[in-house]
């Protein structure tokens, strides 16, 4: 029953790899994995004391530090669901997903957060503060809560039902939906994240995306806690571009995972500030949206290690394919590899399972899988069909297992009865020297019913303008997928998790095509 939950998973490493360094707060203190348990059951007492009860969901609003990590393990040890938010929303969206999540009780740092504390004040929802003044020290509750039930929290038997882990979706098509993941969810993921990384105690990251979203909480956090391995958190709480490589080689990190923009800045950063020397990397992880084969070459190319891409998302706890490490196989670029842990299928719109190289719906199953979204019985009936999960995603797998996906199945242009997948015309945008980011999307037009158009961040200092960009789409696209117009803009929006919003980017465009200039995005 232990390794059919994470708290028992943990904890069991924890007994193997004890005085293994577990994380390190960057500049400020080292915790070993035996200590981190110490302090898990230390605050999941004061919850306790709290009043936190089997089922309550907890959210959880923080940057990325030692305190998020203890409150996120203390909240699922006593059968209660973290709900982790981004500290950066506003009042009004902290309401939405205090409400949608059914929260019963917000934690934040000590400095707390205005719009956070807001939304619960108006949803009646307690709030309460925790700091780690020193790792010897128990984290500490404000307000303080009664005398710890350190007896009551030890007979507590964690379940692989429990919902530990409610998030939403990132709502790049559609209203964010919430969905429950438990025990057994995470833990899957976990082990699956493990094995194909060939993830172990000697193993080192710095963690360089938030730990509200399930990237960098499972595949970065607690796929390294359960290998009894090591993870840094900056000390500013978030990414920094110029911290990283000193970071990454101070802790001897052995590898990263990130998303397309972040790789994008190291790139950059290397460009123009080039580290002497870089740490010796088994492998770089790039998922959460699609990484350009143009990009993948240059990372290799400036930092010396395999880059693997990988396919995610929050219904499936994270990780559902990943290219190989290259002892196991080879990395191809355009591809996210093969299923890692789950069953994985091409389905029909009738639900027939298609055979290699036919495009279809990508549907998978598995013990990693939510069972279901919460409230949403019209997206359940939609997503659960013919014994699969649909991610909405449409692909291919290859002769030899791997997955080419070709893009959502609501953001797929269909010009004139010809589908265009839009991530293919985003590979070759940024594959030109002088493009840093671009997105492609539909629009609406009267003879094709749907038209291609593009935004395109140029590289700093180029001259780039509409007609080279133009001149070069026609030389590597077919002609009916060569956009017919392109948007020059210096920002773009995107979700936490670093994905560009296609769906904000096609209504921003769209209000602003007939002004002659186009303002930024949030002006």
């Amino acid at each position: 029953m232990e390794n059919l939950t994470l708290t028992g998973f943990l904890k069991h490493v924890a007994e193997k790899f004890p005085s293994h360094r577990a994380i390190s707060t960057s500049g400020k203190f080292d915790i070993s994995h035996a200590r981190l348990q110490e302090l898990v059951e230390s605050a999941a007492a004061q919850l306790l004391s709290a009043g936190v009860n089997h089922g309550d969901v907890v959210a959880l609003t923080f940057p990325n530090t030692i305190e998020f990590v203890i409150m996120f393990l203390a909240v699922i040890r006593v059968r209660a669901t973290a709900a982790p938010l981004n500290s950066a929303y506003m009042a009004e969206e902290f309401e939405f997903y205090l409400s949608d999540s059914e929260s019963k009780l917000l934690i934040t740092s000590k400095e707390g957060n205005e719009a956070a504390q807001t939304a619960a004040s108006k949803l009646k929802i307690p709030h309460i503060t925790v700091t780690l003044p020193q790792p010897e020290s128990d984290i500490a509750f404000t307000p303080a809560s009664p005398e710890p039930n350190v007896e009551s929290v030890s007979k507590i038997v964690n379940e692989p039902s429990d919902i530990g882990l409610f998030l939403h979706t990132s709502g790049t098509t559609s209203r964010p939906k919430g969905v429950p993941l438990s025990q057994l969810n995470l833990v899957s993921s976990v082990n699956n994240i493990k094995s194909v990384y060939k993830l172990k105690d000697s193993d080192s990251t710095v963690i360089v995306l938030p730990l509200f979203h399930v990237h960098g909480l499972i595949a970065g956090l607690l796929s390294s806690l359960g290998a009894g391995a090591s993870v840094t958190l900056p000390a500013s709480g978030r990414f920094s571009a110029s911290t990283f490589w000193s970071d990454m080689k101070k802790y001897n990190a052995t590898w990263y995972t990130a998303v397309p923009t972040i790789h994008q800045i190291l790139l950059d950063r290397h460009l123009s500030k080039p580290e002497p020397e870089y740490p010796k990397l088994r492998f770089i992880r790039s998922c959460s949206a699609a990484l350009a084969p143009s990009v993948m070459a240059r990372l290799e190319e400036a930092f010396g290690a395999p880059v693997l891409e990988a396919y995610a998302m929050t219904e499936a706890t994270h990780l559902m394919a990943s290219n190989p490490l290259p002892e196991d196989g080879p990395h191809i670029p355009g591809s996210v590899g093969k299923p890692v842990g789950q069953e994985m299928a091409i389905l029909n719109e009738n639900g027939v399972v298609l055979g290699a190289n036919a495009k279809g719906e990508v549907c998978i199953r598995g013990p990693n899988v939510t069972k279901g979204y919460k409230n949403n019985p019209e997206a359940n009936k939609s997503a659960f069909q013919f014994g699969w999960f649909h991610t909405g995603d449409v692909g291919y797998l290859d002769s030899d297992g791997y997955l080419h996906l070709v893009g959502r199945i609501k953001e797929l242009i269909n010009r004139g009865g010809e589908k265009i997948s839009p991530i293919e015309v985003d590979a070759v945008l940024v594959s030109h020297p002088e493009i840093a980011e671009a997105v492609s999307f539909g629009v609406p037009d009267d003879k094709y019913g749907e038209e291609i158009n593009c935004a395109v961040i140029p590289r700093e200092g180029s001259n780039i303008d509409e007609a080279e960009v133009l001149r070069f789409c026609k030389k590597n696209l077919a002609a009916f997928k060569v956009p017919k117009k392109v948007f020059m803009t210096d920002s773009l929006p995107k979700t936490a998790s670093g994905k560009i919003q296609r769906r904000l980017v096609a209504e921003h465009f769209l209000a602003q095509i007939s002004t002659a200039k186009v303002p930024k995005f949030g002006a």
